[in-house]
């Protein structure tokens, strides 16, 4: 069989024929890689040959150089780089020549094939003249290679670090605005050359600090939205969304002469994407100031900011608010719900623009509301309601109380309306109303009318049950107390949750609908007061019934699709029951060995589905949590798989909840949990050291070695020695970190908030006993790190509650004197101080008081 067959293989309709034509290509990249890429490149490069093929085969070049998973694209960059230099030419000679053809599909191929090759040799500075040769194309005559060239130049700049081109942005962005320009004939070379722009924006930094260079790209870009041709119109304001994001700082002058008109003619448009383009800008105009107001506010009194807030939104709201308001009634009713239109982007925009601007959202809204909330037309009817509830977020509490109250009873009443876009907009309005605080809604006059209302809507279709759910969520969350005797919802439980447990029985979770009520159950659970605790017990019996169900069902699966449904439906049963056993407490005993049994044969089927075992896993968290000691009787049975999944290194979150079982495990036995220890410190041990388990879940492991030193007090000296060391070379990878790198950062501080929180349980559960001697030695050490840490202005909040916490425990550990040298220094009096300074009622400034006073008797 022939390469070209191959390929043409890959794209029968015949499952069997694609496979095997696929399994072949796998082959012949395996067996010899510089055949299969030169094979590739003569059928892309065969301008005899057929455009799917052709296109089969780029796409297939650029495949074998470019994978998501960075090790998989570590390994492909290794293995094209390791191949002869002379092949690589014949390959790279052959995509270049492609770009010539008049083949759109084999152009478009060997488009993305350029920039997988030039974004594995540039950063090795190999191929260097790349992008000179690109710039070359684009001054030919040819049109067909012009735009083939702009359109490699934007896969390039997609795909490759900015920095690495930043060198040669003055050219690029040359080459770009000239195909971009006015005076460009053909539309198909400007639509290129702005999707170029579009992509080159994050490395022309330097060209846009350049008040000149700025205004020529901005006055390309907006003549560009004029453009005749509706792909560029759209490419173009597609453009200015990404400048927006990328230079608002810039931006003033333009908002002025042109993009405030522009962009709201922009929103009017007949042509839906370039007016889903337009309203996309103000969207990003609301996300960036909102961004700086929480710069802003949380900045210290006096201290000015380091960018302006320009407030655009406010300044455009005469324009745009209309406008937005106009594009919520263009509704169509048979497009798909899932689909993105201008009404649901227009919704999305009023919402920004609501936290943006704050209480002045709602005058100019309120009217249009009251206008419209009967309409007999039901765009204008659903409209109205959709602006109400998209200005809830954003105005303060007391300026929409007033209106809330007026608003309910016809939103409870529009739950019932004939048309299933009214009522799905009624019920998701209903959500946001008690998401709000909810001192908004007068209980005693609307709550009975509401619940009845939600109850009716649960039958109502799927689109609509998920929004009532959504309901009962905010509202069992706010009215809800486990620790309570009773709240305003307990009357109304028996009846929710028999709805739910009815329109859960069926098979359909169309729109997330039945998870939804799952979730809905399992926040009741969680939240209901005591004397709604009978109710809740007898709802655990029946979701165990049903898990069972689903357990003994499991069988007759046998299809992928039939499993992962089965698997998302016993996800869904365990979260109820681990909310039920939290809530219930040690009354969850009457069911535990029956649960335990579900669990263990649970994990028994659900092997290959990580999600069912991590919940599984959280519910066992919830039994040891409510159990205590009683939990012992199970352990036996249930340790191998702990053990599994503690050593299943590729799933880690399941491994990161293992670790979390060890430590309910040892504070609800606390002396007894010994026996298990030497199994629990080997494996722990042997997780830090691994270096195929995420680093994520390590931060934790360490905090775990604290919580198994204050269950075993002084019987943690065995694995006091081992225990110290990793610490400290945790404490020494730590001090060693320094990055500006957000994710690095918030990292480091994790894994500093579980080195003093191991020390924390260390320190008393060795006090306790009697054994604090042995952690004197090393105060020195401990104290040195936090002092280092206590200077990292990258420091969180938790790190320094975590820090003050063992100060005050050491300093409790030898009231006596012993460490008075160490807890007299300058910069521990000034982080007490600083934590003291934390918000009245906080825990950072509850452990600082207490740390104060066992500081102040240690260092007498």
């Amino acid at each position: 069989m022939s390469f070209a067959e191959i390929l043409a293989g890959t794209l029968s309709p015949d499952a069997g024929i694609r496979e095997q034509a696929t399994r072949a290509l796998e082959g012949a990249e395996s067996e010899n890689f510089p055949h299969y890429v030169l094979s590739l490149v003569q059928e892309l490069a065969s301008e005899g040959g057929q455009a799917p093929v052709r296109s089969a085969a780029g796409i297939a070049l650029k495949n074998a150089l470019t994978a998501r998973d960075e090790a998989r694209q570590e390994q492909h960059s290794q293995r094209w780089l390791q191949v002869d230099e002379g092949v690589r030419s014949q390959v790279k000679q052959g995509v270049l020549v492609t770009l010539g053809s008049e083949n759109r599909q084999a152009t478009t191929a060997a488009a993305q094939a350029i920039a997988a090759i030039t974004a594995t040799e540039l950063p090795q500075g190999q191929w260097s003249d790349v992008v000179a040769t690109l710039l070359q194309n684009v001054t030919t005559s040819r049109t067909s290679l012009k735009i083939a060239s702009l359109q490699t130049i934007g896969f390039i700049c997609e795909s490759i670090n900015p920095d690495i081109l930043a060198t040669q942005s003055n050219t690029i962005l040359t080459a770009v605005i000239q195909g971009a320009n006015s005076e460009e004939p053909s539309q198909e070379v400007r639509y290129a050359a702005i999707t170029a722009l579009l992509n080159s924006l994050e490395f022309v930094r330097q060209n846009f600090e350049n008040e000149g260079e700025r205004n020529v790209i901005m006055q390309t870009v907006c003549e560009a939205t004029q453009s005749p041709d509706t792909s560029v119109q759209v490419a173009a304001f597609e453009c200015l969304v990404r400048i927006m994001q990328l230079y608002y700082d810039k931006m003033r002058f333009y908002m002025e002469k042109a993009l405030y008109g522009l962009t709201v003619i922009g929103m009017k448009h007949e042509e839906e994407k370039i007016a889903l383009q337009a309203i996309e800008f103000w969207s990003t105009v609301c996300d960036e100031e909102i961004e700086l107001q929480i710069e802003e506010d949380a900045q210290e009194p006096g201290q000015q900011p380091e960018r302006e807030n320009f407030q655009f939104a406010k300044t455009a709201l005469p324009q745009v608010l209309p406008t937005l308001l106009f594009l919520l009634t263009k509704q169509d009713e048979d497009a798909d719900e899932d689909e993105w239109n201008v009404s649901m982007a227009a919704s999305t925009c009023l919402s920004l623009l609501a936290q943006t601007i704050g209480n002045e959202i709602v005058a100019p809204v309120i009217p249009f509301v009251e206008q419209h909330i009967r309409n007999p037309d039901w765009h204008y009817r659903e409209a109205a309601v959709m602006s109400f509830g998209s200005i809830l977020d954003g105005p303060d509490p007391s300026v929409l109380t007033p209106l809330v109250s007026q608003a309910l009873p016809v939103l409870i009443e529009m739950i019932k309306d004939q048309v299933v876009q009214v009522k799905d907009s009624a019920a998701w309005t209903l959500g946001r109303v008690c998401d709000l605080p909810i001192e908004c809604i007068q209980l005693d006059v609307h709550l009975h009318n509401l619940i009845s209302a939600i109850v009716i809507g649960l039958e109502d279709t799927p689109r609509i049950v998920a929004n009532c759910c959504w309901v009962i969520m905010n509202l069992a969350e706010q009215l809800g107390d486990a620790e309570a005797e009773t709240c305003p919802l307990s009357k109304y439980y028996e009846g929710i949750i028999a709805t739910l447990m009815r329109i859960t029985e069926s098979n359909v979770n169309e729109n997330n609908s039945r998870t939804s009520a799952y979730v809905a159950m399992a926040t009741l659970s969680s939240s209901g007061p005591k004397d709604t605790h009978p109710i809740v017990a007898k709802l655990g019996v029946a979701i165990l019934d049903r898990l069972d169900a689903t357990i003994a069902s499991f069988a007759q699966a046998v299809g992928t699709d039939d499993r992962l449904t089965l698997g998302e439906l016993q996800s869904n049963l365990l979260n109820v029951l681990t909310n039920v056993a939290r809530t219930l407490g040690h009354q969850i005993s009457e069911i535990s060995d029956r649960i335990m049994t579900s669990i263990l044969q649970l994990l028994n089927t659900a092997s290959k589905q990580a999600a069912v075992s991590e919940d599984a896993f959280l519910l066992v968290g919830s039994l040891i949590t409510a159990l205590e000691s009683s939990f012992t009787r199970y352990l036996e049975s249930f340790a191998p798989f702990l053990y599994s999944a503690l050593q299943n290194h590729e799933e880690y979150q399941l491994c990161s909840i293992s670790v979390g079982l060890i430590g309910d495990i040892c504070r609800s036995l606390g002396q007894d949990a010994a026996q298990y220890c030497d199994q629990f410190i080997t494996i722990l041990l042997q997780n830090l050291e691994s270096d195929v388990l995420s680093r994520d879940v390590k931060p934790g492991i360490l905090s775990c070695f604290g919580d198994i030193a204050l269950a075993i007090g002084g019987r943690f000296e065995t694995y006091f020695e081992v225990s110290f060391r990793v610490l400290m070379s945790a404490c020494n990878l730590s001090a060693g970190t320094s990055s500006m790198d957000y994710d690095i950062i918030d990292y480091n501080n994790q894994l500093r908030v579980g080195i003093f929180e191991a020390f924390v349980g260390i320190t008393q559960g060795l006090k306790a006993d009697g054994k604090a001697q042995l952690i004197q030695p090393q105060t020195q050490t401990i104290v040195g790190f936090m002092n280092f840490v206590y200077n990292d202005p990258t420091r969180s909040e938790d790190v320094t509650r975590a820090m003050i916490g063992l100060l005050g425990d050491l300093a409790d550990s030898f009231p006596n004197g012993e460490i008075r040298d160490y807890l007299r220094a300058d910069w521990i009096q000034a982080l007490v101080k600083e934590g003291r300074a934390s918000a009245r009622g906080s825990s950072t400034r509850v452990v600082s008081r207490w740390a104060r006073d066992m500081i102040k008797q240690a260092s007498a």
